[in-house]
C-alpha cells in the first residue's frame, strides 16, 4: 500500500500548496490495453480541500485514469493513494467517494427521492442520507416530482446528489456543466464551489477550459496519457505573459498599427469586434506600444493589459491547435 502522503513528500514544484495533505496521490500509474498505452506514468497530487479541474485532448487517457482510480479497471503499473486508502485495494477509499461519471441513470417514473432511495438500498447505505442530499443539491421542493419532468439541470443535480449519498470526502463529476443553459452553468458552479467550502475535494472533468478557470483553484493537464501540467491555477495563471490590447483612435489606423508592430517583432491579432489588436508583446510594454504608435501619429483611445486565459496555457503545453477558438467556447476536441 502507498501511503498517504504531503505535497512536500511527494510532489515539490506541482504547484500545489506545499504541507497540503493529498487526496490523491498517484506514482507511475500506468494503463495499457495489449500494446496500446492509455495512461503513462502518471503522478497525480491533488490537495485535499480543492476543486481540481482534469482536462486533455479526446484521447488523452482522462477517462481511463478516473476509472482506475474509482477501481473500475485495474492499473498495469504504479499504485497510489486515493484518501489514505490504497489504489489496489478500491475497498478501502471507496465508501469515501462520491461519483457523478457520464449520463446519470434514473427510473423516469419514479420521484427525485424514490430513485435516491432506491440507490441508497441497493447501496446498503443509510436511507437518512436521502433529504439532506437533495437538500444540497437544490431539489427539495421537486423531490416528489417524477424523474421524467426533470430540466437537463435538474438530472444534473439528482445525479450529484447521488453521488452525495455516501456522504463522500471525494467527489468525481463528469462534465457536470453539459449541456446546461448559463443561468444552469452559474447554478452548477456555485454549488460546486460550496462543496470545497465546506472541505470536500472535487475533481471536475471537463472539456471547457473557461469553466475549469471559473471554478477550479487546481488543474491537471494531460495529454497522450502522459502528465504535461499539475499546480494550482493561481500559479498557472502567474505564468502567463501578459498580451496588449490596443485600439487607435480611428479605426482605419488599426492596420497600419498592426504593421509597425509586427516590423517590431511582435506577434499581432487583429480584433474586428474591439476595432482593435491584440500583441503578443515581445518584451514590448504599454508604454513602449504607445511611444511606437505616437511616432507613427497614431493616437490610441485604448491601451491595456490582458492575462492570456486558460485555455491558451492549455494550447501552449499540450501542442493542441487553438485556431479560431475563443475564450468560452466549446473545445469539441477536449473529452
Amino acid at each position: 500500500m502507498v501511503p498517504a502522503m504531503t505535497v512536500t513528500q511527494a510532489m515539490r514544484g506541482t504547484g500545489a500548496k506545499l504541507g497540503a495533505a493529498l487526496a490523491v496521490s498517484t506514482k507511475g500509474l500506468t494503463k495499457r490495453f495489449g500494446d496500446r498505452t492509455v495512461v503513462d506514468r502518471v503522478d497525480l497530487a491533488i490537495p485535499a480541500g480543492s476543486v481540481c479541474g482534469f482536462v486533455g485532448p479526446n484521447g488523452a487517457g482522462k477517462t481511463t485514469t478516473i476509472r482506475m482510480l474509482l477501481g473500475l479497471i485495474r492499473p498495469t503499473a504504479g499504485g497510489g493513494s486515493i484518501l489514505g486508502g490504497s489504489l489496489t485495494q478500491p475497498a478501502t477509499y471507496l465508501r469515501k467517494v462520491g461519483a457523478l461519471i457520464e449520463a446519470p441513470a434514473f427510473y423516469p417514473q419514479l420521484s427525485g427521492q424514490d430513485n435516491l432511495r432506491a440507490l441508497a438500498r441497493l447501496g446498503q447505505l443509510n436511507l437518512k442520507t436521502v433529504t439532506p442530499a437533495l437538500a444540497r443539491a437544490g431539489l427539495t421542493d421537486r423531490a416528489g416530482d417524477k424523474y421524467r419532468s426533470y430540466s437537463l439541470g435538474m438530472k444534473q443535480r439528482l445525479g450529484i446528489a447521488a453521488a452525495l449519498l455516501p456522504d463522500p470526502e471525494l467527489l468525481i463529476l463528469d462534465e457536470p456543466t453539459n449541456g446546461l443553459d448559463p443561468a444552469g452553468i452559474v447554478e452548477m458552479r456555485g454549488l460546486i464551489r460550496s462543496f470545497a467550502d465546506d472541505g470536500m475535494t472535487v475533481l471536475v472533468s471537463s472539456h471547457l477550459i473557461s469553466e475549469i478557470e471559473q471554478i477550479c483553484d487546481y488543474v491537471v493537464m494531460i495529454r497522450a496519457g502522459r502528465l504535461v501540467h499539475q499546480g494550482s491555477v493561481a500559479d498557472l495563471r502567474a505564468t502567463q505573459q501578459r498580451d496588449l490590447l490596443a485600439a487607435p483612435e480611428h479605426d482605419a489606423d488599426r492596420e497600419r498599427l498592426a504593421k509597425i508592430l509586427e516590423a517590431a517583432g511582435c506577434t499581432v491579432t487583429l480584433q474586428p469586434a474591439e476595432s482593435a489588436v491584440r500583441v503578443e508583446t515581445a518584451g514590448l510594454s504599454a508604454a513602449d506600444l504607445n511611444r511606437l504608435a505616437a511616432r507613427n501619429d497614431i493616437t490610441l483611445r485604448q491601451l491595456a493589459e490582458q492575462t492570456r486565459s486558460l485555455e491558451r496555457a492549455f494550447f501552449a503545453l499540450t501542442g493542441t491547435d487553438d485556431a479560431g477558438l475563443r475564450p468560452g467556447q466549446e473545445m469539441g476536441a477536449i473529452k
